[in-house]
């Protein structure tokens, strides 16, 4: 299971898919206009019972009809064997998709920022055969975001702020101009970024310092969407589950039919499938209804 800081981290570009072009205005880096963002299937496994997923994956459609896949990663420390995934992640993407796929990693400490940032180039020294350049978002160019009506302007980014920058001084300054912001939000989406904040500061002193603002007013937004990440988290292990079956019991299973198990969010009907899914014969049978 992944922490609740990389989990925060990742999943803040679920619930808000356009955070990705305030991160590229960060960047500096000129992106095409989207016309619609979607969130895809995160598994990239290719032949059982190896498995890769990245954390985040995101289909940005852009004007004229073109798409990119925007793969979203969050690292938390420094791993040798990240550098093949990453390279894995990207060929198999476009493999797949046939969509240019964008690598995005997201880090809470400079060390790692800028190890993820270095080329990673496969091959001949001097004539790699592939070569990946990862985009980096990080304290290193990540806004500290200390100004309250900044911070409501762009309430996203302002909570991925606070969460990239959780062990900087200023994360006081921070932390109060985002309270401030929810204050003067719609109580439900303030509930959202309130504990996507908490869960991506993780076992930080910043952690301390958010519960006490919410202790002084934001006490009625804590616990809104708690339930909603645990059920989310059961959906995803049933959901796995069900594909685990059937892959040891050797039955094949079709893009969409993988498709569709993984983006079920009823676990009362991954409960059904996945009893189904102990003696179907086929995947289609584990959606059966006669």
């Amino acid at each position: 299971m992944v922490s609740s800081p990389h989990e925060a981290h990742h999943r803040i570009f679920q619930k808000n898919p356009g955070l990705f072009a305030s991160a590229f205005r960060t960047l500096g880096i000129p992106f095409p206009e989207p016309v619609a963002v979607s969130l895809m299937d995160t598994d990239l496994t290719e032949i059982r019972p190896l498995e890769r997923h990245v954390d985040t994956l995101l289909r940005i459609d852009l004007a004229g009809g073109d798409c990119l896949l925007l793969a979203i990663e969050a690292q938390g420390r420094k791993d040798p064997d990240k550098r093949s995934s990453w390279a894995y992640y990207l060929a198999h993407l476009y493999a797949k998709f046939r969509y240019p796929p964008v690598l995005l990693v997201v880090c809470r400490d400079k060390g790692t920022a800028e190890w993820a940032a270095e080329p990673i180039r496969i091959g001949l020294e001097k004539h790699p055969s592939l070569a990946v350049f990862p985009l980096v978002l990080g304290p290193h160019n990540v806004p500290m975001i200390t100004d309250a009506a900044r911070a409501a302007d762009d309430l996203p980014m302002a909570v991925f702020s606070a969460i990239t920058h959780s062990h900087d001084h200023d994360i006081a300054a921070i932390l109060d101009a985002l309270a401030e912001a929810l204050r003067a939000t719609d109580a439900d989406a303030a509930a959202v970024f309130a504990e996507f904040t908490e869960a991506g500061l993780g076992a930080t002193p910043a952690r301390e310092l958010w519960r006490n603002l919410m202790g002084t007013g934001l006490s009625h937004f804590r616990g809104f969407v708690a339930e909603s990440f645990r059920d989310e988290g059961r959906v995803e292990v049933r959901g796995e589950d069900i594909l685990r079956i059937l892959a040891v019991r050797g039955v094949a299973v079709p893009d969409a039919a993988r498709q569709r198990i993984t983006t079920c969010t009823d676990l009362a009907v991954l409960d059904v499938w996945f009893e189904r899914a102990v003696t179907a014969p086929t995947a289609d049978a584990v959606f059966d209804e006669s």
